[in-house]
């Protein structure tokens, strides 16, 4: 990133401490409070990445876990640089969305023209199990291998700093207690269940031993009035 130069801690941040969210940039995650960064990075500033960029370091990177949405749009920035001008706004359509036949499929630019992959992709319920059943078939669609052959399993790799390893890399293990985590309907979830998990309790889930790919899009104004891991384990008990 611009401005990440040695002797800038910063620079020792690498794409798989963004992935995992361990990048050690400061990061206040909190919908609720006005000042926090996720609501100054989304609603006051053209520059998403940009300042998500910005925040300093408050650990060594790579050390500590810390989810932090900033580190989507950082990503993102990232592959706009690598990719051009020129081929980066049509990039997630010719790249994804095309090939998986997710028409609905909806990234927004925040004001600096970079696409805001923490929070602002749109999709209909079906669109997202697409994307679900890509990862359930490893990256392969239509027997065609769109992402690498390890992809799938790094990103479902625990990452060690994560509480647990409820964290791979840009995807969850486990439910968060606000989700239903830490209670009997969680631990009787299959072991390889993986999650995205979105603005209030949108939930992608994935458990490839049975084959499964779930979207759940209701909208919960407070996060804890959806138990997802007992609406999981009802379910599966039903299937």
């Amino acid at each position: 990133m611009p401005g990440w130069r040695e002797p800038d801690g910063r620079a020792a941040i690498t794409l798989s401490d963004l992935l995992r969210m361990r990048s050690g940039l400061a990061f206040a995650e909190e919908y609720a409070s006005l000042t926090s960064d996720v609501i100054e990075m989304l609603f006051n500033r053209g520059d998403a990445a940009g300042y998500a960029a910005s925040r300093p370091l408050v650990a060594p990177p790579g050390t500590v876990w810390s989810y932090s949405s900033g580190t989507s749009n950082i990503l993102s920035s990232v592959l706009r640089s690598r990719l051009g001008e020129a081929s980066y706004p049509s990039w997630p359509r010719r790249a994804l969305f095309e090939p998986l036949g997710m028409t609905s499929a909806l990234m927004e630019p925040d004001a600096s023209g970079t696409f805001v992959a923490s929070s602002f992709m749109l999709a209909t319920a079906r669109d997202w199990a697409r994307f679900g059943q890509f990862y359930l078939q490893d990256g392969v669609w239509d027997g065609q291998r769109l992402l690498p052959e390890t992809w799938v399993r790094y990103c479902t790799t625990p990452t060690p700093q994560s509480p647990d390893g409820i964290y791979g890399a840009h995807w969850w293990l486990g439910l968060r207690p606000e989700l239903g985590g830490e209670t009997a309907s969680a631990r009787r979830l299959p072991r390889d269940a993986f999650f995205a998990v979105g603005h209030e309790a949108q939930t992608l889930t994935v458990i490839p031993s049975r084959r499964l790919v779930l979207v759940r899009l209701g909208l919960s104004i407070s996060i804890d009035a959806w138990n997802h891991a007992s609406f999981l384990s009802d379910l599966l008990d039903a299937l």
